[in-house]
């Protein structure tokens, strides 16, 4: 995997982990009795986001050497899930 592809799957998994981590220790105003004027009660109370952003990075450092791992120490790729996986009959080969 050249530096490229390995820079474009992380920026990939560091995406997806944002999504996983966002609502990770999320208080809303509602939770605090702090509600803002203007604003509903289920929206975020305080800042959050550095936090967000740091468990993302350290998440997507974790995904990214299972993916190591898998790829380059057992040596598995893409190719070989349909190997792995189990088939279930919705498969082509079926049909």
């Amino acid at each position: 995997m050249t530096w490229v592809s390995f820079a474009a799957v992380y920026f990939i998994i560091w995406w997806i982990m944002l999504f996983v981590s966002l609502p990770l220790g999320l208080r809303t105003q509602d939770e605090e009795q702090e509600v803002v004027m203007g604003t509903t009660p289920s929206a975020p109370a305080g800042r959050h986001m550095l936090r967000a952003i740091i468990i993302t990075t350290l998440l997507s450092f974790v995904v990214m050497g299972l993916f190591l791992l898998v790829t380059r120490v057992l040596g598995y790729s893409f190719d070989d899930i349909p190997n792995i996986m189990p088939d279930f009959g919705f498969g082509a080969r079926n049909r």
